[in-house]
């Protein structure tokens, strides 16, 4: 009698299925976690374009002796 055509007792069957389940759903998860930095990189990108264009926009049309003294950033502490 051979080993290899042993059908897996029930305990075991079921062990195989949470692990099958429990592979799934961490591939599943990572690909969130995947997609989720993307998304956030490509606000940040678009947040960033509007800024730089509000920046560009302000420089050319105050005259370049009166500018205003711009606003003191925030330290990344304070974001």
């Amino acid at each position: 009698m051979s080993h290899m055509n042993k059908l897996p007792s029930p305990e075991q069957a079921a062990r195989l299925e949470r692990q099958r389940l429990a592979a799934e759903e961490g591939t599943k998860a990572l690909q969130e976690v995947a997609e989720r930095a993307i998304a956030v990189r490509e606000n940040m990108a678009r947040l960033r374009a509007l800024r730089l264009a509000k920046d560009e926009a302000v420089r050319t049309t105050i005259p370049n002796g009166n500018q205003p003294a711009r606003a003191k950033s925030k330290s990344a502490s304070d974001r």
